[in-house]
């Protein structure tokens, strides 16, 4: 692997049955990306975006092929050491926020540095800075169901970033949003794993997120579809 590659992907393929059918979902692909790159993976719904960005993130295992990140290759790796990996290594930003409702916004964005082992004075101060970096500084007592759909993401996306992930992996971040706050949402998000030159894998149905990655790849019937869709390859 590349000094510069964060993600490798060799043979990747997924299936799985329903009735006497088998759906491909996967097909053998192959992928490597680079560290601090954007990457956006678009598809329509159903095309096994979310089912590539699971296994890239360790939570599933893939019924053939390797994927290897940041140095580690997950498919060895037992589920607990993929839990681990993920803890340190990924943020994860979905399309219903999946945030815990009994927690406040400062809680919801502690998790990730308690379950990394942070005692409570740092992982306060930098979950406080990281509101504060996506504009709800005055929102930490807040609980989600209080928060608009925009700023319930912008926790999330404090909450993926707060403890300096190697790789961010994005699921329809904006689906679930109006267009004028999912465009405010798409920019918050790129302008913060940008400064931070993290790596992002955005998997999407919205061509206005393929606006501003580095190189935008188009799955469809199992593999990567070349054509007009990567004219930024």
């Amino acid at each position: 692997m590349p000094d510069d590659s964060l993600i490798t992907l060799t043979g990747l393929s997924q299936s799985y049955r329903e009735g006497q059918r088998t759906h491909h979902v996967l097909r053998g692909l192959h992928l490597e990306v680079c560290r601090g790159e954007a990457v956006a993976i678009l598809g329509r719904s159903g095309s096994g975006k979310s089912t590539l960005l699971n296994l890239i993130g360790g939570i599933d295992r893939p019924q053939h092929g390797q994927i290897t990140v940041a140095g580690a290759e997950l498919t060895s790796l037992s589920e607990r050491r993929r839990t681990l990996f993920r803890r340190r290594h990924l943020g994860f930003v979905y399309q219903f926020f999946n945030l815990i409702p009994t927690l406040t916004s400062e809680e919801n964005v502690r998790l990730p540095l308690e379950l990394n082992g942070w005692g409570p004075d740092p992982s306060v101060s930098a979950a406080r800075a990281m509101l504060a970096e996506v504009g709800l500084g005055q929102r930490a007592t807040a609980f989600p169901d209080v928060l608009s759909g925009g700023e319930q993401q912008r926790v999330a996306i404090a909450r993926a970033l707060v403890h300096q992930p190697s790789l961010v992996l994005a699921d329809e971040p904006t689906g679930n949003l109006d267009a004028e706050t999912g465009e405010q949402v798409l920019a918050l998000l790129d302008r913060l794993v940008r400064d931070a030159g993290r790596t992002l894998v955005v998997a999407t149905h919205a061509p206005r997120i393929a606006e501003l990655a580095d190189r935008v790849l188009t799955l469809e019937d199992g593999l990567f579809r070349t054509g007009p869709a990567e004219a930024k390859l």
